[in-house]
């Protein structure tokens, strides 16, 4: 049973496979950049995808386990960050052509809805902002469930992917093919794997 499905109905149960009172977990939590990837994956000359990261950023959750409705999410990345095992290759999307971190220095996420799906499965719709341009965007979640870490820090834990068209956001960049095709696709995979800690 998820956090964010619980509903308060009045009934107990003891069935041992019922997880403790999961309305206990409702809360602020701040997410925990050391056990997070916030993560991309670009198809690359039409036959291979790179996979990137970034490694500076900064979210909270506000969770409810009674209204999954109340429940919301923020994310500040900053874009010169962003790593995907190419100095040269991060330095070109650094640039001008690219994410423009200069003029451009964060990427932000900020949530305008959630909803149960069924299970452990979410949904959270929002606004993401790059270049200036804010568009929406829907990220699928899997809640992976909670834990009391060695350190006494209660932690809940989410997986989500999203896909956008990086045009949308003015991210146009690319370079023909001699056979065909371009150098890197417009679809963009959004990954995300969040460790959170509820704060004091």
């Amino acid at each position: 049973m998820g956090i964010f499905g619980r509903k308060d109905t009045g009934e107990t149960t003891t069935t041992a496979t019922v997880n403790p009172d999961l309305a206990a977990l409702t809360g602020d939590y701040t997410i925990d950049p050391a056990h997070t990837t916030i993560g991309f994956v670009a198809r690359h000359a039409m036959v291979t995808n790179v996979k990137g990261k970034f490694n500076d950023f900064t979210g909270s959750l506000h969770l409810d386990g009674g209204d999954p409705s109340r429940s919301t999410a923020s994310l500040d990345v900053r874009m010169d960050s962003i790593d995907t095992g190419s100095a040269d290759r991060d330095g070109h999307l650094k640039s001008a052509d690219f994410f423009r971190t200069d003029e451009f220095p964060e990427m932000t996420f900020r949530s305008t809805s959630a909803e149960a799906l069924g299970g452990d499965d979410y949904r959270v719709t929002g606004d993401l902002s790059i270049l200036g341009v804010t568009r929406t965007i829907t990220i699928d979640l899997e809640f992976n469930g909670s834990a009391k870490d060695p350190f006494g820090n209660e932690r809940v834990g989410f997986e989500g992917k999203a896909e956008i068209l990086r045009s949308e956001w003015g991210l146009t960049w690319n370079a023909a093919l001699e056979t065909g095709g371009v150098l890197v696709s417009d679809k963009i995979k959004l990954n995300f794997d969040i460790s959170a800690i509820k704060n004091a």
